[in-house]
């Protein structure tokens, strides 16, 4: 298993003719880590919105249903964004 994770970065080439630093493939993996959370963030988010706020499906949202979802994903979006500044902190302080 070793070196297929090698065998993916390996002949990649830089603009000066050399293989890549390290740093740009850690970017280059933070980058691709943090897409990831946010596709798996916007596929969880309208479910457990939904669970919590609607309690007999129907037709439609009631005024209440509405206002419940719209509530539990602005705080959905406040609580990741502030642990992704968090976790951004902490990656530039390390």
């Amino acid at each position: 298993m070793e070196g297929s994770f090698g065998s993916d970065f390996g002949g990649v080439v830089g603009a000066g003719g050399g293989n890549l630093d390290s740093g740009l493939i850690m970017e280059q993996v933070k980058v691709q880590i943090a897409i990831a959370n946010t596709q798996e963030l916007l596929q969880r988010m309208p479910n457990k919105c939904f669970r919590k706020s609607i309690g007999k499906p129907s037709s439609s949202l009631d005024n209440s249903e509405q206002r419940c979802m719209a509530m539990c994903m602005n705080r959905y979006m406040d609580a990741w964004n502030t642990v992704s500044r968090a976790y951004n902190s902490r990656l530039q302080w390390e």
